[in-house]
């Protein structure tokens, strides 16, 4: 057991991160800048969105946290079959019916809110909020702690053997290593110009949809797209996304206009009859980005970076928290190993994470041709070849079960080019 481990952040990946550093150092402290409630928070704007965690990251979320997720399903929480509990429709092509697995389905308070509570329960954590990291200690080439400002005016500096940055698209490692004389780590970006509007919603009984869930995507030509999802206290959450400037109102009637072409006209209508249960939220997303820290020659000692804070992907497609879930898997594996040269290692671990749910974003991102951005022969290909399985997926449940399998992060993209699910890709699409 090393000695202290300071995590800036505390929001999930924070979180998970602070979990796993409680088996391998003797006191974790979570600095969190907000002040923490169950209700949502300033430092996620995102947290008033429609969030499912999807099978993968569920199953790492129970490791970490045994009898989490039945806990989730006694306090409201949905227990939803991607595709048999969801009406999903990619590119225009709604997906077969077919068994994937279970995601959890509920409003972000109450996830980050349970975690916290089991994250709390562990003797060797603390997590103090309304504080924020100001900059870092440094001895030679080692971080040794972290200066900090308290709401009421405080400052101290908190030592410690270790120091992570899950402070999301604000992370400021790269700021710091600027400032500290390192090279900072290369970017990827797609500017893919989202807003979201979302709200919490009331549906009438006899009109409720059929499914627990209910997603259109955007497809070229519009796009736009919304979630209608079910959720805690039988309410239900709208979601509506604008890609590419195409941004949504902000008012019941004109979110109903916005999504009419999407909308299957059952669930239109649903929508339409719904009574607000919460206020319109906006969240804007200007960009995806991928920090490259894994191509850094130099790093100091006693500092990681994880989460939001390497990648931030585009929300639409619901990965972020479970590739958080991920490298925090890999991040364990990396302390079972031991603690020297721990963030060359957990780089590398964390960007073979990120790859395949980049290549699956990026690819859809610009399969529209209203998002700018360089085109490759191989994206175009790929985009051709997905438009295909996803047009095979319409009638095929082999391949719609393969293609979600790879958007759930339980297989690697190169499983959808197998000989088996190209020949019926081929037939079928």
């Amino acid at each position: 057991m090393t000695e202290h481990a300071v995590v800036l952040g505390g929001s999930m990946a924070g979180m998970l991160a602070a979990r796993v550093l409680a088996d391998a150092y003797e006191r974790v402290t979570v600095i969190e800048r907000d002040e923490l409630s169950a209700g949502g928070r300033r430092g996620v704007p995102q947290g008033n969105h429609f969030h499912t965690v999807l099978l993968r990251g569920t199953q790492v979320l129970e490791s970490l946290f045994p009898g989490l997720v039945a806990e989730l399903f006694a306090a409201g929480a949905h227990r939803t079959n991607l595709l048999l509990d969801a009406k999903m429709v990619l590119s225009g092509h709604e997906l077969s019916r077919v068994d994937t697995g279970d995601t959890v389905q509920l409003t972000r308070p109450l996830l980050e809110t349970r975690v916290r509570d089991r994250l709390t329960a562990l003797p060797n954590v603390t997590i103090v909020d309304e504080c924020e990291a100001v900059a870092l200690e440094l001895a030679g080439d080692r971080v040794t702690g972290v200066n900090v400002a308290h709401r009421d005016g405080r400052t101290e500096v908190v030592t410690a053997t270790l120091v992570v940055d899950a402070m999301g698209r604000a992370g400021r490692a790269g700021t710091w290593l600027s400032q500290l004389n390192y090279a900072v780590p290369p970017e990827e970006q797609i500017k893919a110009d989202i807003a979201y509007v979302s709200r919490l919603v009331r549906i009438p009984a006899e009109l409720q949809p059929a499914d627990r869930m209910v997603l259109v995507g955007p497809v070229p030509g519009r796009p736009r797209g919304f979630a209608l999802a079910a959720q805690e206290e039988d309410r239900w959450m709208l979601t509506v996304v604008g890609m590419a400037g195409d941004h949504p109102p902000m008012d019941h009637e004109g979110l109903v206009a916005f999504i009419k072409e999407a909308a299957p006209p059952d669930v239109h209508t649903a929508i339409r009859a719904a009574t607000p249960a919460s206020d319109l939220h906006r969240y804007r997303f200007p960009a995806s980005v991928w920090r490259h820290y894994e191509r850094l020659r130099h790093f100091p000692a006693g500092l990681l970076v994880f989460g939001d804070s390497i990648c931030s992907f585009n929300p639409i497609y619901g990965q972020g928290m479970t590739v958080a879930a991920l490298e925090a898997d890999a991040l364990r594996r990396c302390l079972h190993a031991g603690h020297d040269d721990l963030a060359r290692r957990f780089f590398r671990a964390a960007a073979k994470i990120i790859a395949p749910a980049w290549q699956l974003n990026a690819g859809g991102d610009l399969a529209l041709p209203e998002v700018p951005g360089h085109r490759t022969l191989a994206v175009r290909v790929i985009n051709r070849y997905v438009a295909r399985l996803q047009s095979a997926a319409e009638h095929d449940p082999v391949v719609a079960s393969a293609f979600m399998r790879v958007a759930g992060l339980r297989a690697h993209p190169s499983a959808l080019m197998s000989p088996h699910i190209l020949t019926r890709a081929i037939l079928h699409g």
